[in-house]
């Protein structure tokens, strides 16, 4: 009795399980977005709106890099997809700075600093102290989500209160200087800091390609990343130092933006369907210019409001933290 043999053909996956497709699609929508701010609702010359536009858009660009990537590379080394840097605190430790800094030399003293020096001094102090505050992370004593997260609101409340002590010490003269720092702000952007901003962000932005493979591992955990040979401490402790960079750029050009990097995050982790740093770290990127570029044209082409967009975007990521604690309680 013959028997026939019949070789089976492998069947193609579904068009929209190529990543690459997706990625495509959420390039174009961003653009789309780019295009839509600055083209809609023009009223005045060309040469102004593209210039006092294009500088908004740069700044949005360099926020949704900066944030989206360090949220991603943040929560790949603590395991976790809740926690983000701001969670732990650098937004509160941003606050207490601009606080101190007008307590001690005062709202002219701070302004006679001059933007591009003062940019400086916060980012190189917020890189600092941040290193310190979370250097406790990786030395294997705080693995509990819970202990990260109750570690992460104490620092908060230890600033903010201390930041409300130096309040209560500034002449209430000055205190409307410090008050428009407190609030992330995309309509008043220093035109000298984007240069710095940029060169900075795209240093970060090329070390974290690089170590995109080393990232991949790492999420693996810290015991098979160290079966692997990797240098456990080390690599993380200089991933750990470009994350508090990458948000202090980002703090220091806008202000505090607490979850946006959050919501920017776990977009890029659904909508590419992997956790593979090649493709979530370009993801987050887009998924964060789309936000507040698609954000902004509708906020006020759309619906014709002027409230900041950092208001909305903290609403609905506060919504997404308290949706995540939720679904992480019930697993």
């Amino acid at each position: 009795m013959e028997q026939t043999l019949t070789l089976a053909t492998p069947s193609r996956p579904p068009l929209w399980s190529s990543r690459r497709l997706r990625l495509g699609l959420l390039t174009a929508m961003a653009l789309v977005a780019a295009l839509c701010f600055m083209t809609l609702g023009v009223e005045a010359e060309w040469d102004f709106v593209l210039r006092h536009r294009g500088t908004k858009l740069l700044a949005m660009l360099i926020v949704a890099s900066a944030l989206g990537m360090s949220t991603v590379v943040f929560q790949t080394v603590t395991h976790n997809t809740i926690l983000t840097p701001a969670v732990m605190g650098l937004d509160s430790l941003y606050l207490f700075l601009q606080a101190l800094m007008v307590l001690v030399l005062g709202s002219m003293g701070v302004v006679a600093l001059g933007t591009a020096p003062k940019y400086l001094i916060e980012v190189m102090l917020m890189v600092v102290l941040s290193v310190l505050l979370m250097r406790w992370l990786f030395t294997g004593n705080a693995s509990s989500l819970h202990l990260m997260l109750l570690v992460g609101m104490v620092m908060g409340i230890l600033f903010r209160s201390m930041t409300s002590f130096a309040m209560r010490m500034i002449d209430p003269n000055e205190f409307a200087t410090l008050q428009d720092r407190m609030f992330a702000n995309f309509n008043s952007i220093h035109v000298e800091l984007l240069v710095p901003s940029m060169v900075l962000l795209l240093l970060g932005a090329f070390y974290f390609w690089r170590q995109r493979h080393v990232l991949d591992v790492l999420a693996l955990g810290r015991d098979v990343a160290l079966n692997l040979g990797l240098a456990y401490q080390r690599q993380v402790l200089r991933l750990l130092i470009v994350v508090c960079a990458m948000v202090a750029i980002s703090t220091a050009l806008v202000g505090p933006v607490t979850f946006f990097g959050l919501l920017v995050a776990n977009l890029a982790y659904h909508w590419m369907g992997t956790r593979r740093h090649g493709w979530v770290l370009p993801a987050a990127v887009l998924w964060g210019g789309l936000l507040l570029l698609g954000g902004q044209v509708i906020l006020e082409q759309v619906l014709g409001f002027n409230s900041a967009l950092s208001v909305i975007v903290e609403f609905v990521g506060g919504l997404v933290f308290i949706w995540l604690l939720m679904r992480k309680g019930r697993q």
